[in-house]
């Protein structure tokens, strides 16, 4: 096996990607447990959450969705990997799970069409051990698919959002140190920008063009979509967050960023990374609470001709929901009541 630290964890997740590939119980959870040290914490997006231990994280998350997806395959889009600026060694996959929906998912109701589900995981290694894995599903993709989206609708553009258009989200080794800390400077330095506004002034501020290509496209979760150039990200995604959560960026001291970069791709995780207040004009159709909020933001960006060109971005939007007061799968259950094969009380797939 390769000697170099970063290629080897991405080989290292090779037999977890080939088992998800054709998806099968058995193989699944072997690969899992081979990866993983016995106490691994396994942190997941809403309704999830921590579980620890690899036979406790397959009961909860994946035999659900392989109940109701029988065909479950897992497809990467990027593979990265990298170290942190405080020594820590991740791997970042990115991609989706697809699959024919046959059976109702967390009261989402089947289509019995395929259906796709963006994911955002990151693994922490140690001792070429998996011992942290944080990620985000878009789940709320898979109830806009089931025309069960029961929130606001999104500003951008709801789609099957690609992989890289380069085609090499697969990075390959050996790893390049001085490339991949550079990419990831690029990075920093661009969200450091992006700070400044509103607080020391207007858009100019941020100094977009000095970091966005001109053709760049943003990836937004699905319940935001995505937006074309910087005028559709500041239209679709900045201007409503930060009309509704001004103060965001102010709280760096309480959270934690984890940024790497391999080549010219780069990525954050943090479990959470953002915390700012619902204020003003509120977001996404929530009414201003003034409660403070965190956020989990897991994030890939590919960089060409020391630009940004794409990038990849899931938020954990159904539990910044539910810390507003407001149960998303409540309301699906509601809007279920009308279908067939739901309970008509209470919105609860009956199969």
């Amino acid at each position: 096996m390769t000697t170099d630290r970063h290629t080897r964890h991405k080989e290292l997740m090779q037999p977890l990607r080939a088992a998800m590939y054709d998806f099968e119980e058995g193989a699944v959870r072997k690969a899992l447990s081979d990866l993983c040290t016995p106490d691994v914490l396994f942190r997941l997006s809403c309704p999830f959450e921590d579980t620890a231990g690899t036979d406790a994280f397959y009961d909860k998350a994946y035999a659900p969705l392989f109940r109701a997806i029988p065909d479950l395959e897992r497809r990467d889009t990027i593979v990265m990997a990298g170290p942190t600026p405080e020594g820590q060694n991740w791997v970042g996959c990115g991609g989706y799970y697809t699959g024919s929906f046959e059976k109702p998912w967390l009261d989402i109701p089947a289509t019995g069409h395929q259906v796709t589900m963006r994911f955002h995981e990151f693994y922490r290694f140690v001792d070429d051990k998996v011992v942290e894995f944080q990620a985000l599903w878009d789940i709320p993709e898979v109830m806009i698919q089931a025309n069960a989206w029961p929130m606001a609708p999104s500003l951008g553009r709801e789609w099957h959002v690609p992989g890289p258009a380069t085609e090499d989200g697969l990075v390959p080794g050996p790893y390049d140190e001085d490339t991949g800390r550079s990419t990831c400077q690029h990075i920093i330095d661009m969200l450091e920008h992006l700070k400044r506004h509103p607080s020391q002034g207007g858009p100019e501020v941020m100094e977009m063009p000095k970091f966005w290509h001109p053709r760049m496209s943003w990836y937004g979760p699905s319940g935001i979509g995505t937006g074309r150039g910087i005028k559709g990200f500041r239209n679709w995604h900045q201007i409503p967050f930060l009309n509704g959560m001004p103060d965001r960026g102010q709280y760096v001291d309480q959270i934690e960023y984890h940024f790497f970069g391999d080549r010219n791709y780069a990525a954050v995780t943090g479990w959470p990374n953002m915390i700012q207040t619902v204020t003003h004009d509120g977001w996404m159709g929530i009414a201003p609470s003034g409660k403070k909020i965190t956020m989990r933001s897991l994030d890939f960006w590919r960089v060409e001709n020391g630009l940004i060109r794409e990038n990849w971005v899931l938020v954990d939007l159904l539990d910044a929901y539910s810390q507003l007061g407001v149960d998303v799968f409540k309301r699906l259950r509601e809007f279920n009541k009308a279908r067939a094969g739901f309970d008509p009380e209470t919105g609860v797939a009956l199969t």
